[in-house]
């Protein structure tokens, strides 16, 4: 299958993206037996059920899509099929995906919520795993739970996920032993779902709120008349509770049965190993009955009078007055299993193609500052159950109508006239990029990703395709990409057996039914004024950065067993760190550090900080705005993420070599000529504004919107804008604002990965070397550093508008920052996770009054001072109090306390596995020696980091609560509904807490 993203994001056109394409090694594997010390006796023993020589795998079965041979297939007697490869990316790990084929659409009425349910059970407890046991055994195998170990319930399947660090041959055999109990026997008792529902419950209230009463009400629309309509995976209250061990026996036995399940490893242990791993453990696996078929999803039917004339089903006004304004509108067509053959998948590609030159359309629409904030068509096929265009927009006012209009105007001129060829060639150019770096990174491509391809494949009910063969087959396709056929895809695109709507709106009268089925009926105007008209320009014709610069100096940076990184000087004070190599062959990652970040704003700044990261880079630079930048981009791996740090601004982006002279231009000619366009800012605004009334729908917006002001001392840099702050920000103040802090501090540039080192080298003189002498930090700027609050035993209390039975809390402690303090912030960062280990066991196992409390460590490395060590949970406002007095007592259990051997064995060994996987790639190296071209005291500090992080005692531990966990240090926020008062911590929420944390 050759799979390319249908969804664009709002703001930006993004580019397609292949997401069905498994890596080509630098050798196709013989599927021949290794010398194997399998526990058999000693003797050697294959796979029977792989399907080897001239037998088609089983997910190729009618498909003329050429086989991955990467991977070995096997379809077992019982049913069971695998895929399995070897994969050394990262090394020493592996990836293991069982997916079960039942989901929330499997569920009959009274058993909704059952599949996701028994996910949960599956942990809880199973044949070879005691009650609760399952975290700890996982971290002793050094795999983070929630990250490393955890699951997914969808409307279609259930799917266990495991990548599995160190895998040794005796952690994979534990694994796939507990894996194998988990799927066959779980313990399914009364007491296991005493223990388990409240959790699941904790996770359904967190997961309420404005923003799911939309979700849900907009699927009771769309998919009206079939299961999809009213089957969330999370279920209903009413029938959690009434599940019952029997019942979900039951269910157990119908779906976790070998037909419906596949299991898929990738990782870095020969693939014959790995088939005989699943054959050993899920070979003698047995149905229990005979096998249930799968229910009737149902299709999308109009409605008794909707014909060719009127084809509007069901559609719906939504008001939710804390959120924005949005439109969707669907047209539907049943889903039906397709037979995924090279030609199908060429129409694929014609339907994206045609779908990406509509959304390249809107988007310049949107910037030129039309009626709409964003717009966006996407086709897709959705749980099986529909083959759907959904077309989306968010009006800028309440004038939805015209917003509407615009967009279909569009549309309605893509149906009527063929698009330019040199608009084709430009998508076609886009396409080709993105396949030929795709095959180039195949070596890179991380065996979990791997491992979630063959998934969502089998999910979707199609094959898989290395990128050769993506390349190959879309090269060999172009002749077919004409203008006549893409009009022809793009006219099928909007065809239907159905319309259906739903607008959201924040304010009641607004719009009604009548009038939104009128406006989707209403004839649609053509307009091809969005339309692109060819321009080519090249990086060749733009104006050079300045005058070459001269390198005054280049040596090895002197990193320990690396001395391939240099440290190159050039005389403007420009410095770059570079390192060519091969281990992530065809990728390149470019930093730039610059400048202040946030102290060099003052106080009254909060606005044009929010709104930099979209009006600064939308902005262009030079003659070009952002419609020019696309331009000269097509073709090219670019990228410009932009950040705001505690001593820096950033931007990065991962690239190629063909391109790498590029981004550097890109990056330096921000600096050196910056464009100040009125459009981009004016869209932050509208963007900004849009969004802030949804920060109070949720106690979770509520922390985005406010923590870190709060934690910060109420500085004001720190503050979300208001809606009247961001009306009162004008273009001309943004670039008052941005334009000196552009200007100032020395600039640092990174480039590690697969390049040509005298050609980057080149390419940094002509670009980051030219940039004129840069502005000096002011000496007042540089010392800012944000306080943290003084501690109180009282709680600060914040409201917001949504549900009655959410609310968050948040206790946090001051710690420390900078440089010098980087080998106890690792130490810190253990006792932190011991920390979050003994409180997601009280709130979450012993509780189940938080579905995901954590507690984290911020110390910024470039300033001295501002971090800050917090816990969090989101629970109900009775529960309120007992995690003040739960978090409380561990923190002080640990001062008086030190952890134990197997606490800190369970956290650090994690943490081992987790550099040690991270160190290979380039994001990594990135992170430990951005700054070190000023501050070599970061060289050594990556010395020390393995140790720091994987070497402790009880005794430091101590030392580090006791300085860091004191009582009078301790800052409390609580986030409760409005209306409500906070209950009082009393004796009996110590009381709680002290039960609940097993004291």
């Amino acid at each position: 299958m050759i799979k390319i993203s249908r969804a664009v994001r709002p703001f930006v056109c993004v580019l397609p993206a292949l997401l069905l394409a498994g890596p080509i090694q630098a050798r196709t594997p013989v599927i021949q037996p290794p010398a194997l010390d399998y526990p058999n006796g000693g003797d050697i023993v294959l796979p029977v059920a792989a399907q080897t020589g001239d037998e088609t795998p089983w997910i190729y079965e009618g498909s003329d899509v050429p086989r991955d041979e990467e991977w070995l297939f096997g379809k077992m007697d019982n049913g069971l099929r695998y895929a399995v490869r070897e994969n050394g990316v990262p090394p020493d790990q592996v990836s293991i995906r069982i997916r079960l084929d039942v989901g929330s659409l499997h569920e009959e009425d009274s058993e909704q919520g059952f599949a996701h349910l028994m996910e949960h059970l599956s942990f809880r407890e199973s044949k070879y795993l005691k009650a609760g046991e399952a975290i700890t055994r996982w971290q002793e195998l050094g795999a983070t739970f929630g990250s490393d170990t955890n699951a997914e319930t969808s409307p279609t399947h259930t799917v266990y996920k495991l990548d599995l660090p160190n895998a040794t041959p005796a952690a994979l055999e534990e694994s796939f032993k507990l894996l194998s109990g988990m799927m066959r026997e779980p313990v399914l008792s009364d007491q296991t779902l005493a223990a388990e529902i409240p959790i699941v419950l904790a996770e359904k209230r967190e997961r309420g709120g404005a923003a799911q009463r939309v979700a849900e009400k907009s699927r009771q629309i769309l998919f009206t008349g079939q299961r999809l309509a009213n089957r969330l995976p999370i279920g209903t209250e009413a029938t959690l509770k009434g599940a019952t061990g029997p019942a979900m026996q039951a269910f157990h036995d119908r779906w976790y049965r070998p037909e419906n399940a596949v299991v898929v490893v990738a990782g870095d242990t020969d693939a014959i190993t790995l088939a005989l791993l699943v054959e050993k453990y899920f070979g003698d696996w047995q149905g229990k009955g005979p096998l249930t078929p799968e229910p009737n999803f149902g299709d999308p039917v109009a409605p008794a009078g909707a014909d060719a004339a009127n084809p509007v089903g069901e559609v719906a006004v939504i008001v939710e007055p804390d959120l924005p304004r949005s439109m969707t509108y669907a047209i539907m067509r049943p889903w039906r299993p397709v037979q995924d053959t090279i030609v199908y998948n060429e129409g694929l590609l014609i339907d994206t193609l045609s779908q990406a030159i509509i959304n390249r359309r809107l988007e310049s629409r949107a910037r030129s500052g039309g009626s709409f904030l964003y717009a966006q068509v996407s086709q897709d096929d959705v749980s099986r159950s529909t083959d759907a265009t959904f077309v989306s927009v968010g009006p800028l006012d309440n004038d939805w109508q015209s917003a509407l209009r615009d967009v279909r105007g569009v549309i309605a001129d893509a149906l009527a006239t063929p698009p330019t060829m040199e608009e084709i060639n430009r998508e076609v150019a886009e396409f080709d990029s993105i396949f030929v770096s795709q095959l180039e990174q195949a070596d890179v491509q991380a065996g979990s990703a791997l491992a979630d391809n063959v998934i969502q494949a089998v999910d979707i009910r199609e094959a898989i395709a290395a990128p050769d063969t993506v390349l190959k087959v879309f090269r060999g396709m172009k002749a077919k990409i004409t203008p006549e056929a893409v009009l022809k895809h793009t006219r099928a695109l909007f065809k239907g057996d159905v319309i259906r709507g739903t607008y959201l709106t924040p304010q009641s009268g607004e719009a009604d039914e009548g009038s939104l089925r009128a406006a989707l009926l209403a004839p649609a105007e053509a307009d091809g004024s969005a339309r692109l008209a060819a321009k080519s320009i090249s990086f060749d014709e733009l104006p050079p950065i300045g005058e070459p610069g001269t390198i005054v100096s280049r040596a090895s940076l002197g990193v320990t067993g690396i001395p391939e990184i240099e440290r190159i000087e050039f005389a403007n004070g420009a410095r770059a760190l570079i390192w060519s190599h091969s281990a992530e062959r065809g990728r390149v990652s470019v930093k730039m550090r610059f400048g202040s970040g946030y102290r060099g704003f003052g106080q009254n700044d909060a606005a044009y900080i929010s709104l930099a990261e979209m009006a600064l880079i939308g902005s262009g630079l030079g003659d070009l705005g952002q419609e020019e930048l696309d331009r000269i981009s097509t073709g090219r791996v670019l990228g410009f993420d932009f950040g705001i740090g505690d001593g820096n601004f950033t931007f990065g982006a991962t690239t190629r070599n063909a391109d790498l002279a590029d981004q550097l231009y890109l990056f330096a000619g921000k600096l050196a000529m910056p464009r100040w366009d009125v459009n981009p800012v004016n869209r932050a605004k509208a963007a900004q504004r849009l969004a802030y009334e949804s920060y109070a729908t949720s106690p979770g917006g509520v922390l985005g919107r406010d923590l870190e002001y709060i934690l910060r001392n109420n500085d004001e840099r720190f503050s979300t804008p208001t809606p009247e702050e961001l009306a009162a920000a004008t273009p001309e103040g943004f670039r008052a604002v941005w334009e000196p802090l552009l200007k100032q501090g020395d600039v640092e540039v990174i480039i590690f990965g697969d390049f040509d080192k005298e050609q980057a080298v080149e390419a940094l003189r002509k670009t980051v070397g030219a940039l004129p002498p840069r502005d000096p930090i002011p000496a007042d700027v540089a010392a800012r550093i944000p306080s943290f609050p003084q501690g109180s035993s009282a709680v600060k209390v914040l409201t917001h508008r949504g549900d009655a039975n959410q609310a968050a809390a948040v206790i946090a402690w001051p710690s420390g920052g900078g440089v010098a303090g980087l080998p106890e912030s690792r130490q810190l960062d253990i006792l932190v996770d011991v920390f979050n280990n003994r409180l997601i066991d009280a709130m979450r196992e012993r509780a189940g009054a938080s579905y995901a409390p954590n507690v984290g460590s911020r110390w910024p490395v470039e300033i001295n001072g501002g971090g800050r060590v917090t816990a969090i949970a989101q629970l109900r406002p009775q529960d309120v109090p007992v995690f003040y007095a739960a978090a409380e007592a561990i923190a002080q259990d640990l001062v008086i306390n030190p952890p134990t051997a197997e606490e800190l064995q369970r956290v650090t060994e994690p943490l081992r596995q987790l550099i040690n996987r991270a160190s290979t790639g380039n994001q990594f190296w990135v992170g430990q020696l951005e700054g070190s071209s000023s501050d070599p005291r970061r060289i050594r500090m990556v010395r020390s980091l393995l140790s720091d992080y994987t070497q402790t005692s009880a005794a430091a531990m101590q030392f580090l609560a006791k300085r860091y966990f004191t009582a009078d240090g301790a800052y409390r926020i609580a986030i409760i509904p409005e209306g409500q008062k906070l209950a009082s911590e009393t004796g009996s929420s110590a009381n709680r807490a002290a039960e609940i944390i097993g004291r």
